[in-house]
């Protein structure tokens, strides 16, 4: 009885007008491959090849990194194929076929593998292509390409070693272009080639080309799993398990004479969007010449040749046959796959070949230009439209960028933790940031970590590193509703406070030298770097009152500030899911009387400082309402533990008691008592209203007189009252009265009716399982996905950047799941509680409100499970908003 492996079709050939594969294929074949197969059958000039599936590398690692049985059989039947249609046969020294091996997994990670050019070349076949070319400088030009490639992809040599002996055989023939060199030259680099790899590595260069293919289709797989693979597969949320095909084709030269060219061309500008032919080639030469800036390519067309300035010809002038022939071809691949097209193209001696289409990457800019241009060319509908602007590019247009001509002196790299580019001095201090803040200063605020104290600081900086934290680290979430880049858990920035100085890769910088930051790339780099402002374009409002009109999720935004409001209105929030009054206690007016309110020893003391509390809290509201007229407010009541408040090192306790008038031994000791071992699951949330009534009933006083303030004067904002942390439903029914007395109280008061909402946070798989009891009392829940993943899994988000790379690494984790949903167990989660909330209360308002509203892939689980909303920073609003519009359209199709 056979095996599996052995019945499994694992080679697929293409060439002649015909395939066996087709671009639908993608997942088997991956992208390189099944486009090959769709060019082929379009009866476009393909070479003939075949293609080794993705499932071949699946099963090469997970078989100890060996070949099924059948694999041999079907690359010599491939080969075959090959050769009757070539007219030349592999390994034959007379009428020698050469191949590439090339990579192509089915998401496109260009550059991040390996390509061999030219296999099949030895000591015998070169002298075959010599005689068959009728050019022997072509082909020892050939081999030694091919001895430099091979060695550097499959032997492991690196290409320092080849580049030293061409730049000796240079300098000794006193020429500085490799075009300059003859045969006879080229013959001395290919034995001076040969002896660097026998030196190396105490044995030959590989001469038998069966070996050589293998070699090759090994170290294909094997780049699946390189450093840099693996980087742009987490960079991209690719899945390890895809593997990557391997594409077997027959090679067409480029590097032939003068009649001879290879480049790359888009369909369009991949930068600006601009629907006009852009790219470059080279006369005489290899497809790795024009990417590798060994030589100066040469524009595609006269009229970017004239742009550019250049004086070389481009392909239009120097090759006018062949050119109008390749215009006709990407015009029709464009047409074809309706998208724009990346293109590798080769002529040999006059005949034009195409060796590879894929969608080309573009920014965001060209993104947006392009869906909107082909929905208006007809090509594509505006829901296509829609789905083909990757929501997470957006950031691009939201934030100043660095310049990507600018040089860059990188001194320390983390995690990118907020998108944008901002230059200024070192401060390592948040009153300081502050200060010159004030002054017109721009500062970067540089610490080992945040608190919530830092807020000022934090809002003053135009951008922020810190040592420690992660990608939702305190530091990370709040510079990213403020808009400010930020750099998290940069491990190589080594703080002196003491000294007000940082050391990274053995530099130091003292406060008020200047440094920039990236926050989309998460480096640190040395004195002012050029940035490029946003422009949001008039594609971008088309594009997104397409998405707003194929979405069903209303999108909200995460404000507490007036400028966190507007700037999430200016972005098309659709209300505050999340504002956090604990952002408000910290400001320099009233952290005085919430210290007061903190250190009474009594009720009465408490509500005396409360009541200095009440009118600044107040105030906030009413401005916060005013300028969310008639949207949802989701308040959260006092969330984190009292201890955060107080000053904990004796310095701070006596510059605090020096500027409040404070006892400085009682805030000491109080800052003691208040101390938790495990403050995240401590004294916090609902627990403070519960045994501290009074901050609560302030907090519900508070909105209640805005709301009726709001009224009179016109302004309806749909106020939310929400309960963070609650686990009971008598935790909720306690709750719940006290919010109705109160605010019943501040009505009559007022003399006016306002319409309210009372709910909880949804952040305990408690709550999560017994939402069916909380419903009774809860009108909505708001899932606070950051503390519920925390819950869920028991791990610390601040803490978990120690391990959670590992992880990732070793496969346990697909993502970090406080970057993205983890659908399994959260998730599972969420529906429990959307299952049970509705059973009791049908019409229950859901919504989520952690860092996850503002991602993708998390966003369309919301959709999926049925949420009213996803609310996210402000600056995210616009990429939910798109997110939201392509999850509808998914689940509209998949209905």
């Amino acid at each position: 009885m056979l095996d599996a492996a052995s019945t499994t079709r694992w080679v697929y050939s293409f060439g002649g007008g015909g395939a066996d594969g087709d671009a639908s294929m993608k997942n088997l074949l991956g992208g390189k491959g099944a486009n090959l197969a769709e060019m082929s059958a379009l009866g476009l000039p393909v070479p003939p090849g075949f293609t080794i599936t993705t499932e071949a590398c699946v099963w090469y690692y997970a078989n100890g990194k060996s070949y099924p049985a059948a694999l041999e059989a079907q690359v010599r039947e491939g080969l075959s194929k090959v050769e009757k249609l070539t007219g030349k046969v592999f390994g034959d020294p007379a009428n020698p076929l050469l191949v590439s091996v090339r990579s192509g997994a089915r998401a496109s990670m260009p550059g991040m593998m390996d390509t061999v050019l030219n296999l099949g070349l030895n000591d015998e076949t070169v002298e075959g292509l010599a005689k068959l070319s009728g050019d022997r400088r072509f082909a020892f030009d050939s081999y030694r390409r091919f001895i430099q490639m091979y060695s550097n992809v499959v032997l492991g040599l690196g290409h320092d070693t080849f580049e030293e002996i061409l730049d000796d055989h240079k300098d000794r023939l006193h020429v500085s272009v490799d075009t300059a060199l003859s045969a006879e030259d080229w013959e001395a680099v290919v034995a001076d080639y040969k002896a660097a790899v026998r030196r190396e590595l105490g044995r030959d260069f590989p001469q038998a080309p069966n070996d050589q293919l293998w070699g090759a289709v090994g170290a294909v797989f094997a780049s699946w799993m390189n450093d840099r693979a693996k980087f742009y597969r987490r960079m991209h949320d690719i899945p390890e398990s895809w593997g990557t095909a391997v594409n077997v084709q027959s090679m067409v030269f480029g590097n032939m004479g003068e009649t001879s060219a290879t480049g790359v061309a888009f369909t369009r500008n991949p930068s600006t969007g601009e629907n006009r032919l852009y790219g470059e080639f080279l006369i005489n030469a290899q497809g790795e010449d024009v990417v590798a800036g060994i030589r100066t390519p040469q524009s595609l067309t006269k009229a970017g040749r004239e742009e550019m300035g250049e004086t070389t010809p481009s392909m239009e002038e120097a090759m006018p046959e062949v050119f109008a022939q390749f215009v006709a071809v990407v015009n029709k691949l464009e047409r074809h796959y309706r998208d724009m097209q990346d293109i590798e193209f080769t002529v040999e001696q006059g005949k034009l070949y195409m060796l590879q289409t894929r969608n080309g990457k573009r920014t965001a800019k060209a993104s947006l230009k392009i869906a909107v241009d082909q929905a208006g060319e007809g090509l594509i509908t505006e829901d296509e439209a829609v789905l083909r602007v990757e929501p997470a590019s957006l950031d691009q247009l939201l934030h100043p960028t660095i310049d990507p001509n600018a040089a860059r002196d990188v001194i320390a790299a983390g995690l990118p933790a907020s998108p944008g580019a901002a230059t200024g001095k070192i401060v390592f201090d948040a009153d300081e940031a502050e200060r010159l803040g004030t002054m017109g200063e721009a500062v970067i605020l540089v610490r080992e970590e945040t608190s919530p104290e830092d807020i000022h600081g934090m809002h003053a900086a135009k951008g922020i590193i810190t040592a420690r934290g992660g990608m939702t680290s305190h530091a990370a979430v709040v510079a990213r509703g403020m808009g400010r880049p930020c750099v998290s858990g940069a491990g190589e920035v080594h703080i002196d406070e003491a000294k007000g100085e940082f050391h990274a890769r053995g530099r130091t910088f003292k406060a008020g030298e200047v440094i920039t930051i990236d926050g989309s790339k998460g480096e640190v780099l040395a004195g002012a770097v050029k940035m490029v402002e946003p422009e949001l374009s008039g594609d971008f409002a088309t594009l997104m009152t397409w998405a707003d009109r194929a979405r069903r999720l209303k999108v909200r935004a995460n404000a507490e500030t007036p400028l966190d409001a507007r700037t999430a209105r200016g972005f098309g929030a659709e209300g505050v899911g999340l504002c956090r009054t604990e952002h408000m206690f910290f400001d320099a007016d009233r952290i005085a009387a919430v210290r007061e309110m903190i250190l009474a020893d009594d009720e009465q003391g408490r509500r005396k400082a409360l009541d200095k509390i009440l009118p600044f809290q107040r105030a906030d509201f009413v401005e916060l309402f005013e300028i969310m007229d008639g949207l949802p407010v989701t308040v959260r009541l006092l969330d984190p533990p009292l201890h955060e408040f107080l000053p904990h090192s004796e310095e701070d306790v006596r510059a605090v008691a020096q500027a409040t008038g404070l006892s400085a031994e009682k805030l000491m000791r109080r800052a003691r008592e208040l101390q938790e071992t495990n403050p995240m699951l401590g004294w916090r949330g609902c627990r403070l209203g519960v045994t501290f009534p009074e901050i609560y009933e302030m907090q519900v006083r508070a909105i209640v007189e805005a709301a009726c303030a709001g009224k009179r004067g016109g302004k309806t904002a749909q106020v939310e009252i929400m309960h963070p942390l609650v686990a009971k439903a008598e935790e909720m029914k306690l709750l719940r009265e006290m919010t109705d007395r109160v605010a019943k109280q501040v009505q009559q008061e007022q003399g006016v009716e306002i319409e309210y909402m009372v709910g909880t946070m949804i952040e305990l798989p408690r709550a999560a399982l017994t939402a069916d009891k909380l419903a009774e009392n809860a009108e909505f829940f708001s899932f606070g996905t950051n503390d519920l993943t925390q819950t869920t899994f028991g791990i610390s988000r601040d803490d978990s950047g120690r391990f959670l790379n590992a992880y990732i690494e070793k496969g346990v984790f697909e993502k970090d799941p406080f970057v993205s949903l983890d659908q399994e167990g959260v998730g599972d989660l969420i529906r429990i509680a959307t299952e049970r909330g509705r059973q009791t209360r049908p019409n229950v308002k859901l919504g989520i409100c952690g860092e996850h509203g503002g991602d993708p892939a998390s966003i369309d689980f919301c959709e999926r499970v049925g949420l009213d909303y996803v609310s996210c920073s402000p600056y995210r609003v616009p990429i939910a908003r798109l997110a939201a519009a392509q999850a509808a359209l998914k689940a509209r199709k998949a209905a």
